[in-house]
């Protein structure tokens, strides 16, 4: 296996386009498939395992980035954390845990390209626009476990190339009645553990198969430049 196929200076192009994108409800996933595709690269040849290890290294950068600018949000969450908490975390979780690992390659098979990523891109828009109709009738601790398995269904239909994580648990938030600015937080609450398990899942993975030198630091690029280029809301 080797490095080659992810240069340093693709890399760094993906981390740079991946901060935008996170603070946005759009897919930042999609870039991983478009950019290539519009650049001319040899993005083919990549073995598939190593795209999909890059772009959850600059999920995790994008994520470090944002854990630190919403630091104060967070420590005032783990401050209240208790067992309803943690059942609508838990409920949030296990949908995507349950199809990324039984179907993420399938989908990826399947799924990848860029029509099917462009067609995942205006579902996840028309679900928003439908979705920001419905009325603000809720805060954040109105959230019941009904509320945490619709979040976790959202975030299994975002393992869709182009769906957006960010976008379609905002549009599922606000389909119960959320406020925009409290579909925002749980949104963005949500998002922690799927990104470490994702991370933890690729990780493992590639410690088995073996990394090259050059992999190694490809993917230590393409980390820094989505922590860089991700700014991060003030705590």
């Amino acid at each position: 296996m080797s490095g080659a196929g992810i240069p340093a200076h693709r890399a760094v192009a993906l981390g740079l386009v991946q901060g935008p994108a996170e603070l946005l409800p759009v897919s930042s996933s999609a870039h991983i498939v478009l950019l290539p595709w519009l650049a001319g690269w040899d993005w083919d040849v990549v073995d598939p395992e190593l795209r999909k290890s890059l772009e959850v290294a600059l999920h995790t950068g994008a994520a470090a980035a944002l854990l630190i600018g919403q630091r104060g949000v967070i420590a005032e969450e783990l401050r209240q954390f208790d067992g309803h908490r943690a059942l609508l975390l838990g409920l949030s979780f296990l949908p995507a845990a349950i199809v990324g690992y039984t179907l993420e390659r399938p989908i990826e098979r399947r799924l990848g390209g860029p029509r099917a990523t462009a067609y995942g891109l205006i579902a996840g828009a028309l679900a928003m626009l439908v979705a920001d109709r419905r009325p603000q009738r809720r805060g954040r601790g109105e959230a019941t476990p009904m509320d945490g398995l619709a979040l976790g269904v959202a975030q299994a239909a975002a393992l869709a190339p182009g769906v957006s994580r960010n976008g379609v648990t905002l549009a599922a938030a606000r389909w119960r009645h959320f406020s925009r600015d409290q579909a925002n937080l749980l949104s963005r609450t949500i998002a922690l553990p799927i990104i470490v398990g994702a991370t933890a899942l690729k990780g493992g993975r590639l410690a088995q198969r073996g990394t090259t030198p050059e992999l190694r630091r490809s993917l230590a690029i393409g980390i820094g430049a989505s922590f860089a280029s991700t700014s991060p809301p003030s705590a």
